[in-house]
């Protein structure tokens, strides 16, 4: 039985706008389970002494100085907006709320 629950797809789904039919809930949840399982496991993996690394590999990249440089002003960066409102840009509302 998985741990992830029909009713628990279901919420996400709507919080991410997504309509799902009753077979895809039954198939995500028992999806979704199987990824839970297969994350936790790496939580077993025997790590002491290994140093966490953000890329598989040693790369050194090279960084640009950091420069303070010219950019617009808000009246420059608004004068060609379709609407302003408090000097920010006006755009439709998608949410609904």
């Amino acid at each position: 039985m998985p741990e992830i629950s029909r009713d628990e797809v279901a919420h996400l789904a709507r919080l991410a706008r997504l309509a799902l039919t009753e077979e895809e809930l039954d198939q995500y949840a028992g999806q979704i389970d199987d990824i839970v399982a297969n994350v936790s496991a790496v939580g077993l993996v025997a790590a002491e002494g290994v140093e966490p690394m953000s890329h598989p590999h040693s790369i050194h990249t090279t960084m640009r100085e950091d420069v303070v440089e010219k950019t617009l002003t808000a009246e420059q960066a608004l004068d060609q907006a379709p609407a302003v409102e408090e000097q920010r840009f006006v755009v439709p509302q998608i949410l609904g709320e």
